[in-house]
């Protein structure tokens, strides 16, 4: 897998996607917004790969969109004004899906966040499925400085995270959130003291997570994000139509084999 603005690797079911623009704090420009897409699409369809941890390369973890490329987009286009906010529109839609590709994904998505991370890198990894982060990480909702509403995920999802009045006071102050008060808000699952204990902890975590049954990974994610959305009843309705469908399969059969012989079960991708 070759992306112009990412490094791919993929080893034991862990894909390893690093943003990859150490020179520009990893900078979101066009590319790596398609690269991003991309990779996470190439991913989901991958039996290889069973979980996915996203990071960064450098001093951080992502500045957030590149300043150049926001002042692309909001730079009027040629042609009438409701065509030009008609763009304007499919290009916010078409950002929004690329962060919502974390989420797509069918893999657990792992951040491990080091550094800043700010404005679109914060809505990138919202829509992840676990966040980790060094105690010296620095989160900030950078858009209201810059004088515009945060577009691409974060307003939406934040609150989900951290609860409604936490997720309003960082949005409308642009207060830096570090990474221990982010460990204490619940923004982040853990809080680590140096990027090696970190990278080395999620690649643990991941590799357990590799270990369980594919299909059952899949289908807990599934639950788990329509379950965010929808009421429990709605919920409890999806979960019992899911695993009467899926329920009886070659895993199932292969955990109880395994837990009789006292063996670690091998799950197919």
């Amino acid at each position: 897998m070759s992306y112009e603005t990412l490094t791919v690797a993929l080893a034991d079911g862990v894909a390893d996607v690093v943003l990859n623009r150490p020179d520009k704090s990893n900078a979101m420009n066009r590319q790596m917004w398609e690269d991003i897409r991309a990779v996470f699409r190439r991913l989901d369809g991958t039996p290889e790969a069973r979980v996915v941890v996203l990071s960064g390369a450098g001093k951080h973890f992502s500045a957030g969109i590149d300043l150049s490329m926001l002042a692309e987009i909001t730079q009027p286009s040629s042609g009438h004004f409701a065509h030009q906010r008609d763009e304007l529109r499919r290009i916010i839609l078409d950002l929004q899906d690329v962060v919502t590709s974390l989420e797509s994904c069918r893999k657990p998505v792992l951040a491990a966040i080091h550094g800043a991370c700010i404005g679109g890198a914060v809505d990138l990894i919202c829509s992840a499925d676990m966040r980790y982060c060094t105690a010296d990480a620095n989160f900030v909702v950078k858009e209201i400085e810059l004088g515009f509403v945060a577009d691409v995920g974060t307003l939406q999802r934040l609150p989900k995270l951290v609860g409604d009045g936490l997720a309003r006071e960082l949005a409308y102050t642009g207060r830096p959130l570090s990474g221990t008060e982010a460990k204490e808000i619940g923004f982040v699952n853990r809080c680590f003291g140096s990027r090696d204990e970190m990278t080395a902890a999620v690649a643990a975590i991941a590799r357990s997570i590799a270990a369980k049954s594919p299909l059952a990974v899949r289908g807990t994610k599934e639950m788990l994000l329509y379950t965010r959305d929808h009421s429990v009843a709605d919920s409890l309705k999806y979960m019992a139509a899911w695993n009467a469908a899926l329920l009886q399969s070659d895993d199932l059969n292969e955990a109880f084999a395994a837990f009789m012989a006292k063996r670690s079960p091998k799950f197919r991708d």
